[in-house]
């Protein structure tokens, strides 16, 4: 009996490490994924004809920024890559919504969405 509910918790703690680092791999790739689309953005609005504004071009750079910051200090198993989740999370949201109003911007939208998402996921196994 005993051995069956130490068994039991056993697998309850593989599951949990299980499911835990798959999330921390879909955060690195949704992290890495936004950060691709926010630079290229930004360099096709930059060589296009198409006027963009300023707040927005900040802000998609800030977007790949963070992103690319919070994969690599997830990566590195830095002390404080715990502390750049909500802020990703919050710019990542913010640079779908400035996306969604200029228009023509559905898969970066649709990248920002995610890794917001998924910064929201880590934050809380964080907890």
């Amino acid at each position: 009996m005993n051995y069956l509910a130490n068994a039991e918790q056993a697998m309850k703690v593989w599951n949990y490490l299980f499911r835990t680092e798959q999330t921390i791999q879909a955060f690195v790739a949704a992290c890495n994924l936004c950060h691709q689309l926010c630079l290229q953005a930004v360099v096709n609005y930059k060589t296009g004809e198409k006027p963009i504004e300023t707040d927005h071009l900040r802000l998609m750079m800030n977007c790949a920024e963070i992103c690319q910051m919070s994969a690599n200090f997830q990566l590195s198993n830095s002390d404080f890559h715990r502390h750049l989740y909500g802020i990703c999370a919050d710019v990542c949201e913010m640079s779908a919504t400035s996306c969604e109003k200029i228009g023509g911007m559905n898969e970066c939208v649709t990248a920002c969405r995610d890794c917001a998402t998924s910064c929201q996921q880590m934050v809380n196994i964080q907890h």
